[in-house]
């Protein structure tokens, strides 16, 4: 498609305002995806660090009744 000036590209031939919008929640959701990703890798972190922790601790505290 051939706009002759910006105003005609960002109109779109009248369907702009539902281009525009379309284009503008795909990268809202795809934000949101990406946000929503990143907090989940560092719960997910977060618990694994937590349960090594625990189980070394544990292992502590078993050597420590061997002897």
């Amino acid at each position: 498609m051939f706009f002759s000036t910006w105003q005609d590209f960002f109109q779109m031939g009248g369907y702009g305002f539902y281009v525009w919008l379309a284009y503008g929640l795909s990268l809202l959701c795809i934000v949101a995806l990406v946000v929503q990703s990143l907090l989940e890798k560092r719960s997910i972190m977060k618990a694994i660090s937590q349960q090594q922790q625990r189980e070394k601790r544990l292992q502590q505290v078993q050597q420590r009744g061997q002897l």
